[in-house]
């Protein structure tokens, strides 16, 4: 129900935008084409023409064309008079109908600020960032091997450390990361194996472990970039995504309802 609810919402935005005159990008026969012409081509990729790479962006042309050239043949060749163009049309007005429909009905619920702050404080869990922490790793697999690493780092310079340990992950570590200099991003406490991820989390910025940490990979020598506090995302920041969902959460609450209380009175009979 809810999949085609919003893809019922999607359609409706295209079919809203086509009022909107886009810039012409061909003309046929006297027929202008445009880029809300050409958006229902492009709905699946998620992406408008202006953002395609100039080659995609002159075979979608193309294609918009050939279908404006198709399009006019159709109409000659009496194809309106046909049952199947009539039924096919019908079918298209019923739809669109709904489609046209159902947007009213979306458009008409509100939230109210006051709800979104309820909904913020029942679910203040949801809106917790737990602390995280941006670290680069150099993983060998003796235990040697990364004591040495780690004296070369003791004799470097703090202010070349970093440079020093990317150079080393670069060149020393056989993880997958090595290429990125060690690089792991961010990431929680309990998101890496326990030993790593203890070890991560008792250092400082800028500070690298004087011990090599075994784990079932092998051994670390692990370098801390930068730490995020654990916080809570401001009201301010969610509000309107809050709102967007509640909207949504009403509209599919209300024509679940309407479309009960139609069933009730319907004549309804199933072939299955």
């Amino acid at each position: 129900m809810r999949r085609y609810l919003v893809g019922g919402l999607v359609a409706l935005s295209l079919i809203a935008s086509s009022a909107v005159a886009g810039k012409v990008l061909a003309e046929v026969n006297g027929k202008k084409i445009t880029t809300d012409d050409v958006a229902p081509m492009l709905a699946q990729s998620g992406m408008s023409f202006d953002q395609l790479p100039p080659q995609i962006k002159q075979k979608v042309v193309d294609q918009a064309i050939e279908r404006e050239l198709l399009k006019e043949k159709a109409i000659k060749s009496g194809i309106e008079r046909s049952k199947e163009f009539k039924e096919a049309l019908e079918k298209l007005k019923s739809d669109l109908a709904l489609e046209i429909w159902m947007r009213k009905q979306y458009n008409s619920i509100e939230v109210s600020d006051k709800e979104a702050k309820k909904f913020y404080e029942k679910n203040i869990d949801k809106f917790k960032q737990p602390e995280m922490v941006h670290a680069r790793h150099i993983l060998v697999k003796s235990e040697k091997e990364a004591k040495d690493i780690i004296k070369e780092l003791k004799k470097t310079p703090k202010s070349k450390l970093k440079e020093k340990f990317i150079e080393l992950a670069k060149t020393k570590s056989v993880g997958p990361s090595g290429k990125r200099g060690g690089d792991l991003g961010f990431f929680r406490k309990g998101q890496m194996v326990k030993p790593f991820s203890d070890a991560a989390f008792s250092l400082k910025p800028g500070e690298f472990t004087k011990k090599p940490v075994k784990t079932q990979f092998g051994y670390h020598v692990i370098y801390v970039e930068e730490k995020k506090p654990a916080s809570t995302t401001p009201f301010a920041q969610v509000k309107e995504k809050i709102k967007q969902q509640l909207k949504m959460q009403k509209f599919q609450e209300k024509i679940k309802a309407e479309a009960e209380k139609l069933r009730k009175r319907a004549k309804i009979k199933k072939n299955i």
